[in-house]
């Protein structure tokens, strides 16, 4: 049995409390009040129904998808090992994902025995489903995941890219997985994803993170809408009572249009806050890719040494996200963090320049 190494996340670590925390990519601003206020309401003397039948006609509403094909899961992460643990049970041996990206993809798929396969852009990713030997595809159907905007970068297809990956997904007989987790992060332009292709998709919806709220573990799949039975089956992969109170109180709010206009005022506030932290890490020499989200990858200037950087800054009760783990050596990925922690991470990094 291979022993696989434990995941680096950001947000706490075992070590001394997180003060300022640019390495989570949760919204730094305050929870909305209608969440909060059903967190507080949530029935803990009960066991939730275990079927989330009311919960999940609730979000049918909401995202216009039919119930029986939503799917409650105990936050991304378990919809990601439970999806790829169906795919494995349908015969699916090879997984791919991107890189830069979300380490749990690789993690589920390593952890089943599956061949894990890279692309670094959808470019790649359509060439090599589609390569063919002698008028034969060369790849066996695979599970495919995508992530829009992507985790850690903040870039986001065109519509074009998607349309390179539809075209490649019908000729290879593959299942395209798409985790959607920082759409409500989102704070330029909008997803370019096809409408026909996300009805053909899995979709991973993560809303606790633009909440504020990832300590409660609660998230979705959407199935494919032809996909009655394998979502049946993904149901039945589930453990019992697999969304706690909290976990079914956050996604009866999630979506309703009182939380949506909070988070559009949250996205608001967010823009200049961004602004003001790129400017200052610019002037300090660093430099960044672009991104449409509160979260960015970052290079320190010439001559630095992440990890005592990163060792130094955590001392102070800062922690960045070193990204070798995401796939982006020799870069850091940040989130936007309100100006009183920019305020405090400026200095750290001064000071430490003068040791």
């Amino acid at each position: 049995m291979v022993n696989l190494p434990l995941l680096e996340h950001g947000g706490p670590d075992g070590g001394p409390p997180v003060l300022h925390d640019f390495s989570s990519n949760a919204s730094p601003l305050p929870s909305p009040e209608p969440v909060l206020a059903a967190l507080q309401a949530a029935d803990r003397r009960h066991y939730p129904d275990p079927a989330y039948g009311q919960l999940r006609e609730q979000l049918s509403a909401l995202l216009q998808h039919p119930a029986e094909l939503i799917l409650p899961s105990a936050g991304g992460a378990e919809a990601i090992r439970r999806l790829t643990l169906w795919a494995s049970l349908e015969g699916l041996r090879h997984v791919w994902v991107p890189r830069p990206g979300f380490g749990e993809y690789a993690a589920a798929a390593q952890a089943l025995g599956l061949r894990v396969h890279v692309y670094e852009g959808f470019g790649q990713l359509a060439r090599e489903l589609c390569a063919q030997e002698d008028g034969l595809p060369m790849k066996s159907p695979a599970l495919v995941w995508a992530c829009d905007p992507l985790n850690p970068n903040g870039s986001s297809p065109s519509a074009p890219a998607w349309q390179g990956v539809a075209d490649a997904l019908v000729n290879s007989g593959s299942q395209l997985a798409i985790d959607l987790a920082y759409e409500e992060l989102r704070l330029d332009g909008s997803s370019q994803l096809p409408p026909a292709l996300a009805g053909q998709a899995w979709r991973l919806r993560c809303p606790n993170k633009a909440l504020g709220l990832t300590g409660v573990r609660a998230g979705l799949l959407q199935a494919p809408l032809d996909a009655g039975e394998a979502a049946a089956r993904l149901q039945q992969l589930a453990p019992s009572w697999v969304l706690s109170a909290e976990g079914v109180a956050l996604l009866d709010q999630a979506w309703r249009p009182d939380t949506l206009l909070a988070l559009k005022q949250r996205r608001d506030r967010l823009r200049p806050w961004r602004l003001a932290q790129h400017s200052a890490l610019h002037l300090r020499g660093w430099a960044a890719r672009p991104s449409v989200c509160n979260f960015a990858l970052w290079r320190p200037g010439s001559g630095t040494h992440i990890p005592t950087l990163l060792g130094g800054l955590r001392q102070r009760g800062i922690k960045l996200r070193n990204a070798d783990s995401l796939g982006a050596p020799g870069w850091l990925r940040l989130s936007v963090q309100s100006p009183d922690s920019q305020d405090v991470l400026l200095q750290a990094l001064t000071d430490l320049e003068c040791l």
